[in-house]
């Protein structure tokens, strides 16, 4: 039912990032009693979801009117058990076996819904969308606004049934997150050295098999596609279209064109398919083709995480900072390096021999922990640089949003093509630790905003191009600072009349915010889910919740790092 959006028109005309906290307490008696499980925060990146959380629709009451009717069938879409068998209890038999619940999904604002008869069996609903979910489960925040959903309906054996109604299902932003789960259909970058997610949004009920559809028969969203690779051979397809699970063992069964595939092919479709059935709760999974069980194994991936404790620079150097806030842990060799320069901003290479620094002047410089430090870019007003897993460093100006230029071990510069083409202003941007994806706080049409784009590389690995961006939601006010908390999370500060914001936003998903410590100015990850942000005046805290604890004093910069070495 979901009319999905223009990624880059999406939600400018309003509503802030974030768009569908749970909030089960507010469920309706016509949409249903929880019959299971208790009210869940939301999950942990890489975290397994727990046991579905379900809802029992109400039947249709006889003597029900058309408008009821059609109320109960939109509430029947928090019940997709058995292919929402109680929704298609509202359906007339010529609709009942047409009717494609998993088309789309409309989520929504349900105080807003508005019911009209313009007709004795016609009934519109008109609902205020804040996000939309299609038949692949890519989650796109909406450019809001009212949709019509028209209705027809008949008598059958004297009570009303629906005949005409759009495919797809209308959840209130409430529901959502219990009725859909938050899955990572896993992708290689194109080294096949790490894997990448690509978020996506299925039913609790038969998300295995949803999962293994789209990372075998589907595409990556269009976004990602260019960024990533995939080792499933086109001519390789789920066969039949439907995975079993035993005791957390799954046998995804695929067409005879797995059997001429190479061990090396097999292997990373092996780590696929594992890393993306994991949170489904899948412990272990067996590829078949033609009644043949294949024998692959799982190839070693680089991991993303990052030290526990902050990359920072205090009156006593540049380093890790130690447990009791004051003193650092240095890098030999890099950490002085570094500290000559005078840093504004900085990010560490994940191999710990190379930094992306901003200077004292506002220039960008390339680090290195043995050798002299190369400059690299001087253009005025440059944001924070990153540096990516090839080496190559990132910079780009906060009034050209456009010209945005990456610079390879030696120096040379190249100018990445497609960067933020409707933006006027460029914030902070950063390159996600594996390498495939660029995330910027961006301000188009005067609304500051957060986008994400693939970064398209040529076979040496070069940076080549951004893909098309992707909005992932509109800010509350003004952006002040952005990272990559995780694979699947950009961590973003902002600020508007009502204070400081410290937004979590899912790379192709909903967002989470608390209010922010007096002064926040730069943000930075860590392990797990700690969230760590430096005020103005150098106080470093860490999020524990929605408090925020004093962590250190004096910090006069907030570094950040991507990765470790391996």
């Amino acid at each position: 039912m979901s009319r999905r959006p223009n990624a880059r028109r999406g939600a400018r005309r309003g509503g802030i990032l974030m768009l569908v906290a749970v909030l089960l307490g507010a469920l309706t008696a016509c949409a249903g009693l929880p019959t299971s499980g208790p009210v869940q925060e939301g999950l942990p990146p890489g975290a397994v979801a727990p046991p579905d959380f379900t809802f029992t629709p109400q039947k249709p009451q006889t003597g029900a009117s058309p408008e009821q009717i059609v109320q109960g069938f939109i509430d029947a879409g928090s019940g997709p058990q058995d292919n929402w068998a109680t929704a298609r209890l509202y359906l007339a038999p010529i609709l009942k076996n047409k009717w494609d619940p998993r088309a789309s999904v409309t989520i929504d604002d349900r105080s807003q819904r508005r019911y009209a008869s313009p007709s004795n069996n016609q009934v519109t609903l008109t609902a205020s969308p804040t996000a939309g979910v299609d038949a692949t489960g890519a989650y796109t925040p909406s450019e809001g606004g009212q949709t019509p959903l028209p209705f027809t309906l008949v008598k059958v054996d004297g009570q009303w049934r629906i005949s005409k109604a759009p495919n797809g299902v209308v959840l209130g932003a409430d529901q959502f997150g219990s009725v859909y789960r938050q899955y990572e259909l896993m992708y290689f970058d194109p080294t096949w050295k790490y894997l990448v997610p690509d978020v996506r949004w299925f039913p609790a009920t038969n998300a295995v098999t949803q999962i293994a559809k789209e990372l075998i028969d589907g595409k990556p969203s269009p976004w990602l596609a260019g960024s990533i690779a995939s080792a499933f051979p086109d001519n390789v397809a789920l066969d039949p279209p439907s995975v079993a699970v035993d005791s957390g063992a799954a046998k995804v069964p695929l067409s005879g064109g797995a059997l001429a595939a190479q061990q090396t092919t097999l292997d990373r479709m092996q780590t696929q398919l594992e890393a993306s059935l994991k949170t489904a709760g899948v412990s272990e999974v067996a590829m078949t083709a033609g009644g043949t069980t294949l024998a692959a194994h799982a190839v070693s991936t680089a991991s993303t995480a990052i030290r526990a404790q902050p990359f920072v620079q205090t009156g006593k150097g540049v380093g890790y900072l130690q447990s009791n806030g004051t003193g650092v842990d240095q890098i030999p060799g890099l950490s002085p390096a570094i500290a000559h320069t005078g840093p504004t901003a900085m990010q560490i290479s994940a191999d710990q021999t190379t930094a992306a620094v901003r200077d004292r002047s506002g220039a960008v410089q390339r680090v290195p922990a043995k050798g002299q430090a190369l400059l690299l870019d001087h253009r005025s007003g440059l944001v924070a640089p990153g540096i990516d897993p090839q080496g190559y460093i990132w910079s780009a100006p906060a009034s050209a949003p456009a010209a945005v230029h990456a610079y390879n071990p030696a120096g040379r510069q190249i100018s990445v093509a497609g960067a933020w083409p409707e933006a006027s202003h460029l914030t902070a941007m950063s390159v996600s630790r594996d390498g495939t994806r660029l995330a910027a706080i961006v301000t188009v049409g005067g609304q500051p905003q957060v986008e994400v784009a693939g970064i398209v590389r040529g076979t040496d690995g070069a940076p080549q191009s951004l893909g098309q961006p992707m909005l992932l939601g509109t800010l509350p006010g003004n952006g002040i600072d952005l990272t990559w908390l995780d694979d699947t999370t950009v961590g973003v500060v902002a600020h508007d009349s009502a204070g400081l914001t410290v937004v979590a936003q899912t790379i192709g998903g909903p967002a989470t915010g608390t209010a922010g410590p007096s002064g926040a100015a730069t943000i930075a990850g860590s392990t797990g889910t700690v969230v760590r942000v430096r005020s103005a005046d150098g106080t470093l805290y860490n999020q524990r919740g929605s408090n925020w604890e004093l962590a250190a004093a004096g910090i006069t910069v907030l570094g950040t790092v991507q990765g470790l070495p391996q």
